[in-house]
């Protein structure tokens, strides 16, 4: 596919994250009027409230809410129907009147009330790398890991948008004598894609992967923030807990699953046949370049084709059991990282662990200090355009250290 040339100019400009193949959900407000929902295209904003109101789009009311979610629970059908509408009303020779709000004009909020949050352990490198850290290399990956996705349920209520600050915690670390009271001193970031899931499923009832699919609304950039010295102490026997409770980053705008479509491609080789349920009639990954930054200095850099699970094969095993999925839950994939350490999603890989030393503008860094800002990026490649993600970043504040 070709780029899809718009009447706002903007769009049409090569590496715009925002052409018109893209057209992202979010939920914005400006000044003068509260938040509802639009869509990305340039530099600029499709006000979606103002547009239901003039009757140029049916959403049956749901564009002047300050979230996503009721748009969402109409169905595919409905957001294949409005996709379609704005793709004319936004193409050369459209409506040049539709409502456009500057982007620079325009705070962006959480694009969907998060329902549920699960994040998942799906990058066999990071997998990898990670056990060899801890375990060796003979026993690196658990015996598990390549028959089904793992994961953790997490907390929908540290969920933030995109630019908020993030406090560094104060937690239990393990010291000589017995724990300590201490902020985090191992403060690392996760580089992943959400899915967000836009319809229901029923208690007891179990998903395909195809079924699965069709649920998944699209997709946002997602920093899972870990502090690992309190993960360290803390996740025998059951797993992370406050170490990952602190906040989760995700980026303003969804990515339409149509607008990857073109991109969709196979994923990492497995090592073995899945089991049937697991089993995907057609490719569930994307070939799209995603990375992060520290203090405007790009650390890592790999493509999400390097993943082992996809997202729909996620969600599939999470309904595995008969647990119902709901409007606006989210899904993290894990860690994204390629084979080797400048293509690492997460400083515990990059630093081995805290055991070596990178350089960030001249400085050294085993982890996040105070004041460092951690933004991440990612875009699919067409021939003459880009599917942007736009931005998901956060800033470190000092702990409100209390005893």
């Amino acid at each position: 596919m070709t780029l899809l040339r718009s009447w706002v100019k903007s769009a049409n400009v090569p590496q715009c994250p925002f052409p018109l193949n893209n057209l992202p959900w979010g939920v914005f407000s400006t000044a003068d009027s509260p938040a509802r929902c639009g869509v990305a295209i340039g530099d600029a904003i499709v006000d979606l409230a103002a547009c239901e109101a003039r009757g140029l789009l049916d959403a049956g009311g749901t564009f002047a809410r300050p979230q996503l979610n009721d748009f969402m629970a109409l169905g595919r059908d409905k957001w294949r129907a409005v996709r379609q509408r704005l793709t004319e009303l936004l193409a050369e020779g459209g409506d040049d009147s539709l409502p456009l709000v500057p982007m620079a004009q325009a705070q962006l909020h959480l694009p969907i009330r998060v329902t549920e949050f699960t994040d998942f352990y799906a990058s066999k490198n990071h997998a990898f790398n990670v056990g060899v850290l801890f375990r060796g290399p003979e026993n690196a990956l658990p015996p598990q890991w390549t028959h089904m996705p793992i994961g953790y349920n997490g907390r929908a209520s540290s969920v933030v948008v995109s630019g908020t600050p993030v406090r560094r915690p104060m937690g239990q670390l393990a010291g000589k004598d017995g724990p300590e009271w201490l902020p985090t001193r191992r403060l690392d970031l996760e580089l992943e894609l959400g899915a967000v899931i836009g319809g229901n499923s029923q208690m007891g009832e179990r998903l395909s992967v195809e079924q699965a699919e069709d649920l998944i609304f699209g997709y946002v950039l997602l920093n899972d923030w870990s502090a690992r010295d309190v993960q360290a102490w803390e996740y025998q026997p059951l797993g992370p807990f406050q170490a990952k409770a602190l906040a989760t980053t995700i980026g303003p705008w969804i990515v339409d699953q149509q607008a990857l479509e073109p991109f969709r491609c196979e994923g990492a080789q497995r090592d073995h046949p899945l089991l049937p349920y697991l089993r995907e009639q057609r490719p569930g990954f994307y070939d799209m370049t995603i990375g992060w930054t520290m203090n405007g200095q790009t650390m890592g850099q790999t493509n999400y084709r390097v993943m082992y699970y996809s997202s729909a094969q996620q969600l599939a095993h999470h309904t595995s059991s008969g647990c119902p999925m709901r409007v606006g839950d989210l899904l993290g994939s894990g860690t994204i990282s390629g084979p080797t350490p400048d293509q690492t999603g997460a400083l515990l890989e990059m630093t081995k662990a805290g055991t070596s030393p990178v350089t960030v503008n001249g400085q050294t860094r085993l982890f996040i200090e105070d004041g460092d800002e951690i933004a991440l990026f990612a875009w699919a490649e067409g021939k003459d355009y880009r599917i942007g993600f736009g931005p998901c970043s956060g800033t470190v504040t000092p702990a409100r250290n209390e005893s």
